[in-house]
């Protein structure tokens, strides 16, 4: 349904697309996957704005310098398939998929956004040390996990913070809740996985998830 995106830079729509995508909403509109899977919800508008934030990054930038680099050792790696698990346990909505252009910074969606009543629990999706727990500027109530193989996970607009930074999570633990804070339009998880800290080295979460056994789409 065009979630498994290589890169940003084919995120762009075509006139291919968007034929493709008219076909799609003909033949049935929205797309339902059972109870614990996604639902695509084009009139949705409960998504983020969140765009680059020079503070966050400061702090993040900090944050990790204060981390030991063996601090996650004894946690297991997420390489090997089946070691991630997803974020939510519950239906939610894809309102803002990666790599969609848009105005920001980095001129794509640098995350994906899942629609979900505010107060739901959020989870790890793999292990790691809590890097920041904390108010995060456009990304509102925000955890940020740096795990084993080095990648980075922003768990943001959450309602309720749930963890402390410098504690080690392993996959599935509880982080907190959902919730609309920071650059936010309605109540949803802003899931975002950096290859390094900096803003702009994003990959692809279906993607990233998918080749270790959790499926978000």
């Amino acid at each position: 349904m065009g979630y498994d995106i290589d890169s940003p830079r084919q995120a762009g729509t075509t006139r291919r697309d968007a034929l493709g995508m008219a076909a799609v909403l003909l033949a049935g509109g929205a797309l339902s996957m059972g109870a614990t899977g996604p639902r695509a919800d084009s009139g949705s508008d409960d998504s983020c704005t969140a765009t680059y934030d020079p503070e966050f990054e400061a702090a993040l930038a900090d944050a990790d310098g204060e981390i030991p680099e063996d601090a996650d050792r004894g946690i297991a790696p997420v390489g090997p398939p089946g070691r991630c698990a997803l974020p939510l346990r519950r239906r939610y909505r894809v309102t803002t998929r990666y790599g969609v252009r848009g105005n920001w910074l980095a001129g794509y969606h640098t995350g994906i956004d899942l629609a979900v009543p505010s107060g739901t629990a959020v989870y790890a999706v793999g292990g790691g040390v809590v890097v920041l727990a904390r108010w995060s500027g456009a990304y509102g109530n925000a955890v940020t996990i740096r795990m084993p193989d080095g990648h980075f996970v922003v768990y943001a607009h959450l309602s309720r913070i749930g963890v402390r930074k410098g504690a080690r999570v392993h996959t599935g633990a509880w982080l907190g809740s959902s919730g609309a804070t920071g650059r936010a339009t309605g109540p949803h998880l802003h899931l975002e996985i950096r290859a390094r800290r900096h803003y702009g080295s994003d990959v692809n979460p279906v993607r990233y998830l998918a080749r270790r056994g959790a499926r978000l789409w």
